[in-house]
């Protein structure tokens, strides 16, 4: 399982710059205008919710990507042969996956990021604000950029991607960020970040000092190091969620266990995943531990699956449910999004939670881990089916 998406475009200087573009002209086909839809018909956090909470109960930060998805590769495509997917898919993806997560699981979601102005920024702005009903206000649209773009090839059970952008000018240029944009970060809840070794993110100091709750993962540490000192925020996080290889690095632990007990020396809960062989927690104030085993499903596409069990982690852990629950629906929900195209749409809502629930869970024995889900699903109505990848983008309307 992989953790949240640290796709990043190469820094500054590292690549000669787009080219300018003229903006469009007027009557050039962009994706059509959409109703935003309604908020999710449940509200994990009814049950907490008080006056004076912020308005948000999650903002992020990040690269918003384009991901073009093949599946159905029968295998690694060959130097030289031309290789023929089964299924593709388009959605918005890079930090989009964790902020579609967290909005599907009904958290009032913030996002702050750049958007090119071609037309996969067009379709990603639109996917997110109208289609998945997060909060765009922070972001802006940077003339003359062009959107980052992933290919992902799914097959044997992993993904191999290939990555092209150039990083948004920074945020003295003229015409990088909208003047009237609010102040970053704003209050909130809680804040999801994936940490950098090395690299300094001050943001996350200042929503902790304003009482936000710091939830992180990180990426492949590039350096070679596996330093934990490196880690500038880690100090600032409630919950730190590596996956086993990353956990043990930085440990030098042997075992996932081994290394979630050694990262709770440094954080209040430390969580490891072990992809199909679910997670294991530790909560170092009250020394409880916590461990559930994967959920065995046909994976069409992994992309994005440890962002949205960070957000079913997040989720619960906002909640106020026990570890051993947290962790079992951060699984589930990472299962549930891997039967899907995509990192950001195949991102499962409570529809799709409470229709397992009702098929699959409350009847297979070993399924004891998510009984928890009776008492919390006896609010939630279906709705209309979830979006989901779409193999080309921008169809023209049919006139008639």
């Amino acid at each position: 399982m992989s953790t949240v998406s640290t796709r990043r475009p190469p820094a500054a200087g590292q690549h000669p710059g787009a080219p300018g573009r003229p903006a469009p002209a007027k009557g050039s086909p962009r994706q059509p205008p959409r109703a935003a839809l309604s908020r999710p018909l449940f509200d994990p956090l009814a049950a907490v919710r008080a006056a004076g909470d912020p308005r948000w109960d999650v903002y992020l930060t990040g690269t918003v990507f384009l991901d073009i998805i093949f599946t159905g590769l029968d295998s690694a495509p060959v130097r030289g042969t031309e290789s023929w997917a089964r299924g593709m898919g388009s959605s918005p993806g890079g930090i989009a996956n964790m902020a579609t997560a967290l909005a599907r699981l009904g958290l009032r979601t913030s996002l702050a990021a750049a958007f090119g102005d071609d037309m996969y920024g067009d379709y990603c702005r639109e996917e997110l604000e109208a289609g998945e009903g997060i909060d765009l206000s922070l972001s802006h649209t940077v003339p003359g950029w062009h959107s980052p773009v992933t290919v992902s090839m799914a097959y044997e059970g992993e993904r191999t991607m290939i990555s092209h952008g150039h990083e948004a000018p920074p945020k003295n240029a003229a015409t990088a960020y909208d003047p009237d944009a609010p102040e970053c970060p704003p209050p909130a809840t809680a804040c999801v970040s994936s940490l950098v070794p090395g690299r300094a993110q001050e943001w996350i100091a200042t929503a902790a000092r304003r009482g936000s709750r710091i939830f992180a993962d990180v990426g492949w540490d590039e350096t070679g190091r596996w330093d934990l000192a490196a880690l500038a925020e880690l100090p600032h996080c409630e919950a730190f969620l590596p996956n086993a290889v990353e956990a043990m690095r930085y440990t030098r632990a042997e075992t996932p266990q081994a290394a979630a007990h050694a990262l709770a020396e440094r954080v209040p809960v430390a969580v490891v995943t072990m992809g199909a062989d679910g997670a294991y927690a530790v909560d170092a104030g009250s020394g409880e531990t916590a461990t559930v085993p994967g959920i065995a499903v046909e994976a069409l596409d992994t992309t994005g699956a440890g962002d949205v069990f960070v957000a079913g982690f997040v989720t619960g852990s906002l909640a106020g449910w026990p570890l051993a629950d947290r962790l079992a629906f951060a699984g589930l929900t990472a299962a549930l999004s891997v039967q899907e195209f995509g990192g950001s749409l195949s991102a499962p809502g409570w529809p799709e939670i409470a229709a397992w629930w009702h098929r699959v869970g409350s009847q297979e024995p070993g399924c004891r881990h998510y009984g928890f889900l009776s008492r919390i699903l006896t609010d939630c109505s279906a709705s209309r089916p979830p979006r989901r990848a779409v193999p080309t983008l921008g169809f023209r309307e049919r006139e008639g």
